[in-house]
C-alpha cells in the first residue's frame, strides 16, 4: 500500500508483543502466544489442532531470574508465522497490527517524526526496512504475508 505520508506515532515494539501470531509447534499451522504480564502467564494455542500449552513469565536471563517482560513467543521459544528472508536479512513483524504499521511507514514517500526517544520501533529497525530502493520489494513481502491465513 503506498501511500504519501506517515506520521511516526512513536509505536515502541513492546507495544505489539503481547500478542504474536507463530509457528504452531505441533502441526505447523498458525498458532497464537499471548501473554498477561500482571498475571504473569503466557499461553500458546493453535486453533487447528488443539495444542494448549500455558507457561509462567518467570524466566533466568543472563543467570538473574525474575518475571521478564518479553514477547509472548519468546515463553516457548516458538517460530513467528509473519517472517520472511529478505536478501541477506530477515523481515518479520510480532502480528496484524505490527505489520500493518510497518506497512504503513515503509510505503510512505514522506516520513514525518516528531519528539523521538530514541527508544520506538522505526528507530530501532535494521537500515534496509528505511531504504527508498527496497520500498517495492518490501511492500510486495508485507502483501505476501498479510495474504497468510494467521486468524487462530
Amino acid at each position: 500500500m503506498m501511500q504519501d505520508r506517515f506520521n511516526d506515532q512513536n509505536k515502541r515494539l513492546t507495544e505489539f508483543q503481547a500478542n504474536v501470531l507463530v509457528v504452531c509447534p505441533s502441526c505447523g499451522d498458525g498458532a497464537q502466544a499471548t501473554v498477561d504480564y500482571d498475571k504473569q502467564k503466557a499461553r500458546l494455542l493453535c486453533p487447528k489442532c488443539g495444542y494448549n500449552k500455558e507457561a509462567t513469565t518467570e524466566t533466568t536471563v543472563l543467570g538473574i531470574s525474575g518475571h521478564w517482560r518479553m514477547a509472548a513467543h519468546q515463553y516457548f521459544s516458538a517460530m513467528l508465522k509473519l517472517q520472511q528472508p529478505f536478501k541477506n536479512e530477515v523481515f518479520w513483524a510480532y502480528n496484524q497490527e505490527h505489520l500493518a504499521y510497518l506497512e504503513s511507514y515503509i510505503g510512505a514517500k514522506l516520513r514525518e517524526h516528531k519528539d523521538r526517544s530514541h527508544f520506538t520501533l522505526l528507530e530501532k529497525l535494521p537500515k534496509f526496512y528505511h531504504e527508498a530502493k527496497n520500498r517495492t520489494a518490501l511492500l510486495k513481502l508485507i502483501h505476501k504475508l498479510k495474504q497468510l491465513p494467521t486468524k487462530p
